[in-house]
């Protein structure tokens, strides 16, 4: 068959270890055969973003801005042990969190469900999609160790050099200050984001943070979208019958646990870090989860929710066999591949992106998958293959419905 033709190309971020390994099967085995595939590439593996001094985080970004879709692979975000094994510069940001930061958007992250992947939480029985801010908080942290007889200072100089200070503590022993911020532009993104969301899913959507606690910080996410709310979508909500309301996040994770699922939970940028995590676990694995950012003009970056499989690549150094599952990486390239078709109008990339999708669906329905899931699958009739093997068995079920 003739391969699958782009207008216009993806910005295509790998990544690091054994999630590198799989982009490039992927490509391999699932999309060169059957899609011309153009893309801009940029290296987002420790090593070059090291050589860069991270710059090369920032152009993929850029890039994303100006083509309108990317799609990554997951990346190491370095730690103390990561500075010794890498021999790094410095302790470099999270990429996710600086391309989150440049691109301004929120993350969307659904669990992928299949037959015979019962969740941990019996009572789940359609997807939750958590809404993560993607900007601010942690990931935008400036912190300090504090030596003894410290006392730390939270000081505010305004545009006409009026200061304000509040006392954070006094230290008679040592400690740790951090300072976070957020704006509220990108606050009032996060929230028209959540809202169209839940239009287009017509679902409803959950907001929950602790402003019982942070009085100040939190509150003002919870009036920002409140206000945003009232005068912008409640009409809009309420002519599709759906609803919008705000909860303390503790009384969130109850609801959550007693649901049914099939909505949308927003919550700030580390809580919804933590709390899709839960979310993709208790649904079956890490690994099957979907995730896309989106940024308020329209520009998408998707990617896998998880991290880049450490062990398994230690293996795979070895020369040992590995059965990674590889199934939200595959849906990070299927997504980008169907929103590049949708924006240029081309049907046959958006087949190709859904086709996808039910090859990789169908495979594991029919007993054909990676460690993660056989010990998870309730289907009488089940192989455990490897790594390759379980994108080989993709590909046979895809030439198929192509």
């Amino acid at each position: 068959m003739a391969k699958i033709q782009m207008t216009t190309p993806l910005v295509e971020m790998d990544g690091d270890e054994m999630t590198r390994i799989l982009w490039k099967w992927i490509k391999d085995i699932l999309i060169l055969p059957y899609v011309d595939l153009k893309t801009e590439y940029y290296d987002l593996g420790l090593e070059y973003r090291n050589e860069t001094n991270d710059q090369v985080t920032i152009d993929s970004a850029e890039a994303a801005l100006k083509y309108g879709v990317a799609v990554k692979c997951a990346t190491i975000t370095p730690n103390a042990a990561r500075m010794t094994e890498y021999d790094l510069k410095e302790m470099w940001k999270s990429p996710n969190g600086t391309i989150r930061a440049i691109m301004d958007g929120t993350v969307f992250r659904t669990p992928i469900i299949v037959d015979g992947i019962v969740p941990y939480i019996p009572t789940w029985t359609k997807p939750i999609t958590i809404a993560r801010h993607a900007y601010g908080d942690v990931y935008k942290n400036v912190e300090m160790q504090v030596p003894a007889g410290s006392k730390a200072e939270l000081v505010m100089t305004d545009k006409d050099g009026n200061v304000t200070k509040e006392t954070i503590h006094e230290f008679a022993n040592g400690g740790v200050i951090q300072g976070l911020h957020n704006r509220d532009e990108s606050i009032e993104s996060f929230a028209r984001a959540c809202f169209n969301y839940a239009l287009d899913l017509n679902q409803d959507i959950w907001f929950a943070t602790k402003d019982t606690i942070s009085k100040k910080y939190d509150h003002r996410f919870k009036d920002i979208f409140a206000e945003i709310y009232e005068n912008e979508y409640k009409a809009k909500f309420e002519e599709k019958g759906i609803e919008y309301f705000y909860t303390l996040i503790d009384d969130a994770v109850a609801r959550v646990i007693r649901s049914e699922g099939g909505y949308i939970w927003a919550c700030k940028n580390y809580d919804g870090d933590v709390m899709s995590d839960m979310v993709a676990t208790a649904y079956g694995s890490l690994a099957m989860m979907t995730s896309v950012l989106v940024s308020p003009d329209g520009k998408y970056e998707y990617e896998a929710a998880h991290g880049t499989v450490q062990r398994h690549y230690y293996k795979h150094l070895k020369g040992e066999e590995t059965s990674t599952n590889s199934v939200a990486t595959i849906f990070a390239w299927s997504g980008a591949l169907r929103k590049r078709g949708e924006l240029d109008n081309l049907p046959e990339l958006v087949r190709y992106a859904d086709c996808l999708e039910k090859a990789t669906i169908k495979t594991i329905e029919d007993g054909v998958m990676t460690g993660d899931l056989y010990l998870m699958s309730k289907l009488e009739n089940k192989t455990k293959v490897d790594s390759e093997g379980f994108l080989r068995a993709i590909d046979e079920r895809l030439r198929v419905m192509l």
